[in-house]
């Protein structure tokens, strides 16, 4: 799915948690970018294939990003 949400309008990036409960975070550029990515025929295949075949359950969370912040230790 990632190289499939490369290729659409709008797309700005992806994170990835793989555990227990593997967690996807895609970064849009707009909110209309997140509905046509919802919409698209492959990902609507997958969530079909994944509800059937992996997912007892899911959730989905549409956020806005106001700001991020880091940190990193300089070696000293």
């Amino acid at each position: 799915m990632e190289h499939l949400a490369q290729q659409q309008a709008g797309y700005l990036g992806m994170d990835h948690a793989r555990s227990a409960i593997g967690i996807t975070i895609s970064y849009w550029q707009t909110e209309s970018d997140i509905l046509n990515w919802k919409n698209n025929l492959d990902h609507l295949k997958a969530q079909h294939l994944g509800k059937k075949t992996w997912y007892d359950t899911y959730s989905v969370r549409v956020c806005k990003v106001e700001r991020e912040y880091r940190f990193k230790r300089s070696a000293e």
